[in-house]
């Protein structure tokens, strides 16, 4: 089959790019509301750009009627946000954060998590979450539909035993994040396995042979 995209609608383009790029990490996005509350939406349109700068970038859509969300708003304002990661131990609480609350109702609460200050950034995070980003607005690219947020990391907190005993890379039995295939279907990382490219010399011959 072929698809067109300059001719597609907008739905369907949307189901075609969610269902065959994935899996998308979920970021669970904690911002400070104009009164001081507590402010946690999922995005799975999300990911890391950049280690140098160390920039992540998030797609965040309006609501139907085309107001921004609160998320965006609340970047715009205070210029920045954090990023909890979800593992299956969060991902019930995650979905609740998801909800259509209103503007100053704070989700952290409301789903059961524990809010903590960040370390650089005047925001919470979900101390349950087992990774979390600080993060600073780097810039805003806005469409009609969608606005991408770049995010400088300026702070990370990781828990301890996520790290292998170095605390260099991830310990896959201990760090499993979920993340979204496509309308309610997730997945998670428990099953890990190693792949390593082949020499190069197997597919080139030397010269003069």
């Amino acid at each position: 089959m072929e698809f067109d995209f300059t001719k597609l609608d907008t739905q369907s383009r949307y189901r075609l790019l969610t269902n065959f790029i994935g899996p998308r990490p979920i970021a669970l996005v904690t911002t400070r509301s104009q009164a001081g509350h507590n402010n946690a939406a999922p995005m799975s349109f999300f990911n890391v750009f950049s280690h140098d700068p160390a920039i992540v970038v998030l797609g965040i859509q309006p609501r139907l009627n085309g107001e921004e969300k609160d998320t965006t708003a609340n970047m715009r304002r205070t210029q920045e946000f954090a990023i909890n990661m979800v593992d299956m131990a969060l991902s019930q609480q995650m979905l609740v954060c998801g909800l259509g609350f209103d503007s100053e109702v704070d989700e952290l609460s409301m789903a059961g998590l524990t809010a903590a200050a960040c370390t650089n950034i005047d925001a919470s995070y979900a101390a349950e979450s087992p990774c979390i980003f600080e993060c600073r607005v780097e810039r805003f690219i806005d469409y009609p539909r969608r606005t991408l947020v770049l995010g400088e990391v300026v702070h990370m907190h990781v828990r301890r035993e996520c790290l292998d005993s170095d605390g260099h890379y991830v310990d896959p039995e201990q760090y499993q994040p979920i993340a979204r295939l496509h309308a309610d279907n997730y997945i998670t990382s428990d099953r890990q396995f190693v792949l390593k490219a082949p020499p190069i010399a197997d597919f080139i011959k030397p010269q003069g042979d």
